[in-house]
């Protein structure tokens, strides 16, 4: 199989670079070098790995027009089909549809720790009823057949939602952290999502960008912008709670250098 012709597989299939490096067993910057045409030689036994992954695979979950199977079209499945699709595929249900969600990358999952960890030791340290939780768990949304998310951080106060392990309605508070596979998804569909179903605040994070756009849905406020230098204020606890950004970007920032956050996921 010549390269031009993986090339073509792997826009058929609509595998994300990481997508095939997981399959593969090789670095994401050596499956995007040798598909990108920078290796001019890439060794025998890397080709071999790519080549297994193109032959083996028949069908894929695609963002954002996913494809799990050719019994359904997309919009109609439901959360029985999601339940089906075997727990090595991360994906959600939205009105529907399946949408592919790729492994997050380490800054991902360290902003996301970060965050979980404030707003877990804030509730704590006050007592409060409301649990935070972080993908991946099952939040059903609309309460319906339709829907499934697994948003990265939220807080759910509300403990008559926590049913059967996992979230039914709305959380209180959701924080997404952007990829470049997720970032359309995120900042149009699930903002339409959450502010419909309920959700009383909505954090955008953009760490290509460096900002956090913060809705506040349960007063229709416009949305605030804040930097990776900002402390930055949850709504739903009054304010009282607050995320340093500067300190968790100071924890990050040495390992943001060794990751091309603009590159596809």
């Amino acid at each position: 199989m010549t390269i031009e012709e993986m090339k073509e597989r792997k826009k058929e299939m609509g595998f994300s670079y990481e997508q095939i490096a997981e399959r593969s067993g090789l670095p994401v910057g050596t499956v995007q070098k040798v598909l990108g045409g920078i290796t001019k030689a890439p060794r025998y036994e890397t080709l071999q790995a790519l080549e297994r992954v193109f032959l083996a695979e028949k069908s894929t979950i695609m963002e954002p027009s996913a494809i799990y199977s050719y019994e359904k079209r997309q919009g109609d499945y439901t959360v029985e089909d999601y339940y089906r699709i075997p727990e090595e595929h991360r994906v959600e249900l939205i009105d529907g549809v399946i949408y592919d969600m790729a492994a997050p990358n380490y800054i991902h999952q360290m902003i996301g720790g970060e965050i979980f960890n404030r707003i877990s030791n804030y509730i704590r340290q006050n007592k409060g009823k409301c649990i935070p939780g972080y993908a991946p768990l099952d939040v059903r949304l609309d309460c319906d057949n339709k829907t499934m998310v697994q948003p990265d951080v939220f807080v759910v106060c509300d403990r008559e939602k926590l049913r059967g392990g996992m979230v039914y309605g709305a959380p209180d508070f959701v924080a997404e952290i952007f990829s470049k596979s997720t970032r359309k998804k995120d900042m149009y569909l699930k903002l339409q999502k959450y502010a419909d179903a309920g959700v009383r605040e909505y954090w955008m994070i953009d760490p290509e960008h460096q900002k956090v756009i913060v809705h506040d849905l349960e007063h229709a406020a416009p949305p605030a912008i804040y930097g990776f230098g900002d402390v930055v204020p949850v709504q739903i606890f009054e304010g009282d709670c607050r995320i340093d950004f500067g300190e968790i970007y100071d924890y990050i920032r040495p390992f943001m250098d060794t990751l091309d956050l603009s590159s596809p996921e």
